[in-house]
């Protein structure tokens, strides 16, 4: 059936069973196909929360500029709602970040400001430079700052998420793990879960090269759209009960078995939950189910070095 305009397109993912990655033995994993939302990627639900929640509260109106940091996933999506609801988009972005980003916010109408990072390096100093850039941006007449790590209408996008995984599995849920970068879709995923069960178990992971919220040092890491190098300002830590950590190689190596093994093509933040997904299904054995994110699509790394090294 014809569902309307683009943004009615966004969500009711598929979800589907890991096949092959699995030890002998282990619980059963699925996951949301998030790369089935029009620009590919989960954002895309935070995007259209945001956008609407604005707009009903008079913050915007058509013709506004919206600005935003980004790692590109949440830039790709602010510009495809931007583009289709009648606004502009800004995006604050870095070289650390893949340049199929930077050219599919481009080609969906976005203006670009660059901030260079250090030898592609993810960490604390890179994301609070491109805060601060995006904030002195939005000052302009006619500008409004999305502010993702201080926005509480993203996690509202996510809910909807969470309500269709408990439909599709039927409730049979024991684990949710899932990364963390603003901590918007982690959290609502589990209030959504929690409103129908709240004894599932809900696993944070971040990148072990800067696992601030295990309480080590903030570091460096290439693992594109999570761990930002300090807490997100929205970070609920009795929402979570327990938290992994993965390192950039392991997240690179899983996805691209991903990719190769399962036929599902996917970037480095899901290469991170499908490991701690494969962990904990070994750890829970038969009769479990683990149920993880496919973040987005695989065609945004094409140029870096998780499929081009």
């Amino acid at each position: 059936m014809i569902t309307g305009t683009i943004n009615n397109a966004i969500g009711n993912t598929p979800l589907i069973d890991l096949a092959h990655i699995l030890k002998p033995n282990s619980a059963r994993v699925v996951a949301k196909l998030e790369s089935a939302n029009p620009t590919g990627s989960m954002k895309d639900r935070m995007a259209k929360a945001v956008i609407e929640a604005s707009e009903k509260r008079g913050f915007i109106k058509k013709g506004d500029t919206i600005v935003e940091y980004t790692a590109g996933t949440t830039g790709i999506s602010l510009a495809f709602v931007c583009a289709a609801t009648g606004y502009k988009f800004h995006a604050v972005f870095s070289d650390a970040f893949s340049n199929e980003k930077r050219i599919t916010m481009k080609a969906l109408g976005g203006q670009i400001t660059d901030i260079p990072s250090d030898n592609k390096k993810i960490n604390q100093q890179l994301i609070k430079t491109m805060i601060e850039k995006s904030r002195e941006i939005s000052m302009q007449e006619n500008h409004w700052w999305a502010d993702q790590l201080n926005n509480t209408d993203a996690e509202k996008g996510y809910y909807a998420l969470g309500d269709e995984i408990w439909k599709q599995t039927n409730g049979n849920v024991d684990v949710f793990v899932h990364t963390v970068s603003t901590a918007h879709s982690i959290h609502g995923v589990t209030k959504a879960l929690w409103k129908h069960n709240d004894k599932i178990r809900i696993v944070a992971i971040e990148p072990s090269e800067s696992a601030v919220l295990s309480g080590k040092p903030s570091g460096s890491h290439k693992i594109e759209g999570i761990g930002i190098g300090f807490i997100p300002p929205l970070w609920q830590p009795d929402l979570v009960n327990e938290i992994e950590t993965v390192s950039t190689e392991e997240a690179m190596d899983m996805a691209r078995k991903l990719a190769s093994e399962e036929g599902i093509f996917a970037g480095t933040s899901t290469g991170a939950n499908m490991v701690v997904a494969a962990r904990i299904a070994e750890q829970l054995g038969p009769g479990k189910t683990v149920v993880t994110i496919i973040v987005d699509s695989g065609l945004r790394y094409i140029s870096t070095p998780l499929y081009n090294p």
